[in-house]
Parts: C-alpha cells; sequence; structure tokens
C-alpha cells in the first residue's frame, strides 16, 4: 500500500504571513475606530444642535407672546420705550397679574436676556430704573455684530425680503412689525452649520393715533 503524502498546499501559514495578516487586521480596525469615531462626533455634534434649537425654539415662541402683546405702561407711557438692533424695550403684562411689567430684551454674548420690572405700587405708578429681574431666553446665539436679532417694519410693510427695515434707533411711533432672526450654534467655529431661525411679530396694540411720551 502507498503512503499517504501531504499536499504542498495543506501547509500552514508561516510567521511573515501570519505577522502582515495582523498588521492589515490593525490597520483595518484603526480605520473603522477613526471613522466610527467621526460618525459618533458628527451624529452627537447634531443631535445636540438640535437640541439647543428646540429650546431657542421654545424660547422664542414665549417671547413673542410677550412681544405681540405689548400695551401701554401703568405709568401711561407708550407700549414700546425703545428700539435698537440687538435691545428692545416694552411694556406687557409678562406674569398675567393684571400688572404691566417693563420688559428689557437684549443680546449679551450669545445669550439672549429679558430684563423684567415691576412697576412701583405708588401712585401715580413709576417704574425703577434697572432690571429687577434678568432671565435667559435662548442660548448659543452666534449673529454678528453686523446680523442684528431685531429688525423694525412701519404700517406699509408689505412682505419680501426688498422691503427695507426702519433705520435704528427706531422711532417707536412708526413700529408696527418686529422681526426676530437668530442664528444658533453650539460651536461657532462650525459656522456654516448655523441653524437660522426666523420670527415675525405684528404687534396688536399700537394705533397710529396713540401718543408717545
Amino acid at each position: 500500500m502507498g503512503k499517504y503524502k501531504k499536499s504542498k498546499n495543506s501547509r500552514g501559514l508561516t510567521l511573515i504571513e501570519t505577522m502582515m495578516a495582523i498588521a492589515i487586521f490593525a490597520i483595518g480596525m484603526e480605520g473603522f475606530t477613526l471613522l466610527f469615531s467621526r460618525a459618533w462626533q458628527n451624529n452627537s455634534y447634531t443631535l445636540e444642535m438640535g437640541q439647543s434649537s428646540m429650546a431657542v425654539s421654545q424660547g422664542v415662541n414665549t417671547l413673542v407672546d410677550y412681544l405681540r402683546s405689548a400695551r401701554q405702561a401703568d405709568d401711561g407711557s407708550y407700549p414700546i420705550k425703545s428700539a435698537n438692533d440687538n435691545d428692545v424695550v416694552v411694556y406687557s403684562d409678562y406674569d398675567r397679574d393684571g400688572a404691566t411689567e417693563r420688559l428689557h430684551i437684549y443680546k449679551s454674548g450669545q445669550n439672549i436676556l429679558m430684563g423684567v420690572t415691576n412697576p412701583a405700587s405708588t401712585m401715580p405708578r413709576t417704574y425703577p430704573s434697572g432690571d429687577q429681574q434678568v432671565i435667559t431666553i435662548a442660548q448659543k446665539i452666534v449673529n454678528t455684530t453686523g446680523e442684528p436679532i431685531f429688525y423694525y417694519y412701519d404700517r406699509n410693510y408689505a412682505g419680501g425680503a426688498a422691503q427695507l427695515p426702519l433705520t435704528t434707533p427706531a422711532n417707536v411711533a412708526d413700529i408696527r412689525l418686529l422681526k426676530i432672526h437668530l442664528k444658533i450654534n453650539i460651536n461657532p467655529n462650525r459656522a456654516p452649520d448655523n441653524i437660522e431661525m426666523q420670527t415675525y411679530v405684528e404687534m396688536r396694540n399700537l394705533g397710529d393715533h396713540d401718543s408717545v411720551h
């Protein structure tokens, strides 16, 4: 009987082949890890941006309600006290208690803040100087110096980007419509990824015959 002969093709991997296979596997794992890490970072950034924009949206919706309901102050002052690019002061019933608070809404750093001041209980009514309470409305706002957060329009506003806003500081008696324009980003270094939010507010309690004082 013939002896069983081993095939030359059945021999195992040499040490060099094993080392090369391990090296190729390691390179593949490194590439996969890098790809996974970048995908995780991108997904995490997208999630945080979504959460941030949702929080800003909720804050802006609340702010719109205050602005839309602006009314004559308890001391008889006009509903709008001042109107600038990144700072507006109005009178509105902030806490629904029947009294009309002074609301100072402004941009500070990357935050939109609102200062609330209650009228004094004296007669006649007066408002203390300065903000009594400051509330954060929105965060991670990255509008540049040349990108105001507030734009103002008069009674002739007909819509469209071609219509120019009032120059600031605006004459408060001319204002009938206010636009809020915000750019949001949790990482300002990723400017192309800004989320933009734009809202128009029609101020319902303003009349053509109201006096400003």
